[in-house]
Order: structure tokens, then sequence, then C-alpha cells
């Protein structure tokens, strides 16, 4: 999938959540779920049960168990979760689109934003990152070239030296036979 084609994948979506928010059906809930599902998970990676919680994406605060929902309950229902899954559409749209961060589905090479969280402009800033409109804290600059250089200089693994030169994480003394 090609950028382009994620960005109006994911605006036909939010627009249908709309629509959804403003004529509430559970069927079209139901489908409408199930292709923002099936988008999100082809460009992010499938999500566990913790990231959904966290979204709190189905997750409807007044729950109605032991009998059918009135229609009133139901349009609640809908509105509610609409809301949720549309929020994370939205934020899904701004990574890729405003940011231009990478994503696993993606064909014709990586966005203008590396991945790096930057936020990607037109024009240069003057005076800080190409392409950067926001200007980092002199402090948060300093760690983050700190980090940088410490992660070009670390090396994790030499083909060439065997198993014993591979990191691995220290062993409580516990565990250790």
């Amino acid at each position: 999938m090609t950028r382009d084609e994620l960005i109006l994948r994911t605006r036909q979506l939010i627009a249908e959540g709309e629509r959804l928010d403003a004529d509430p059906s559970m069927t079209a809930l139901t489908t409408w779920l199930q292709l923002s599902d099936d988008l999100l998970s082809h460009a992010w990676g499938t999500m566990d049960r913790y990231h959904l919680a966290w979204l709190m994406v189905g997750k409807p605060k007044g729950i109605v168990r032991g009998r059918p929902m009135t229609p009133d309950e139901e349009a609640d229902y809908v509105r509610e979760v609409v809301s949720q899954k549309t929020a994370a559409l939205r934020m899904s749209l701004d990574a890729v689109e405003r940011q231009g961060m990478p994503f696993v589905g993606e064909t014709g090479g990586v966005g203008p934003g590396r991945g790096t969280g930057e936020v990607v402009s037109e024009a240069p800033a003057t005076g800080d990152a190409p392409g950067r409109s926001i200007p980092l804290d002199p402090e948060m600059q300093r760690r983050l070239d700190e980090a940088r250089h410490a992660a070009s200089e670390h090396t994790t693994h030499d083909p060439g030296a065997g198993p014993a030169a591979t990191r691995r994480a220290p062993r409580p003394e516990r565990l250790q036979r």
C-alpha cells in the first residue's frame, strides 16, 4: 500500500465514522469497524488487547448486559465507539500525513519524516534542522544528539566473533543455574 492510498482510505473511514455518528446503525458500525481494523492492522500491525484497552476502543462507559439495548442505548453505544475509533484513525492519519512516519505495509519508499517523529513542513524552518517546523528545546536536542551518537557507535553482534560477542540481558542470580 502506498502512502497516498493509506491517506485516502483513512480519510474515507473518518468521513464514514462522521456519517455513523450522525446516523447510528449497529450493522453499519460492525462493517465500519472491520474495515478500519483491517486498514490499521495492515498499516501499523495487529493490536493486542492491551493496545485496544489503552485506546478504549469498543469499551463503552455504560455497558448494557443481559438484555437487548433500547434504540437510544444502541445509538449511544454506536456513537461512543465511533468517536473512539475515529480518534484512532485521526492519529493514524496524522502520523502518516503530517509526521511522515513509515508504516508496516508501506510500498514505494519511506516518507519524509523517516519515522523520527519529526513534524515535516513544506519549507525548512530557519535556524533548525531542514523540514522541521517545531524547534526542539536545547536540552532535549543535546540529549537526542547524545543518544543518536551512542546508538551509532553501539554494535550488538559481530558475525565473525561467534556467539559470545552477542550482547544479552543480565540474568538475576536466582534464575542462574
